[in-house]
């Protein structure tokens, strides 16, 4: 049976790609039209989700405050300057590392110290923190929907239950 903290990743991966394969069908260029929104367009929303995604798994790997900073700075210029498809291979090289930890054989319902200079020191279980980064995505994934919208485009349905029951 599957741990509930892999499935729960696996279902941010599989979310993720429906945006993808979505957003391609569309006309080209619409990922990159400018609208009024948190983010200027469609790729700069989908740039942020890999570049906070591959911060938290450097976090959940044991990264520094610092590391993971530099990680998400480097992760965001990176992403910024990829079309669609460069972006996506971004996307399914973070899932692999993601997936090759989670199944890696450890204990997934361990605790993790996590830093951060405002807060201090805390403790965070690992499934917490792989909830947070799909409750990211899924919250960043709404924007992407909302940007489309205002593009006169569909978005495309990526609720967890339609994971569920595929």
């Amino acid at each position: 049976m599957e741990h509930p903290t892999v499935k729960l990743y696996n279902y941010h991966v599989w979310a993720n790609k429906l945006v993808f394969d979505h957003v391609k069908k569309l006309p080209e260029g619409t990922a990159e039209t400018e609208v009024q929104n948190a983010f200027p367009n469609v790729l700069a929303v989908l740039a942020h989700i890999y570049a906070v995604d591959e911060m938290w798994l450097s976090v959940i790997r044991g990264a520094t405050f610092d590391e993971a900073r530099a990680v998400v700075m480097r992760a965001n210029e990176e992403a910024a300057e990829m079309k669609l498809g460069g972006q996506e291979r971004k996307f399914d090289e973070t899932a692999d590392k993601y997936r090759a930890f989670l199944a890696d054989g450890r204990d997934l319902d361990r605790t993790i110290p996590v830093f951060h200079p405002k807060i201090g020191e805390q403790q965070a279980l690992l499934g917490e923190l792989v909830q947070h980064v799909v409750n990211h995505g899924t919250y960043h994934r709404g924007q992407v929907t909302s940007i489309l919208r205002q593009l006169g485009h569909a978005g495309v349905p990526t609720d967890y239950a339609f994971y569920m029951f595929e």
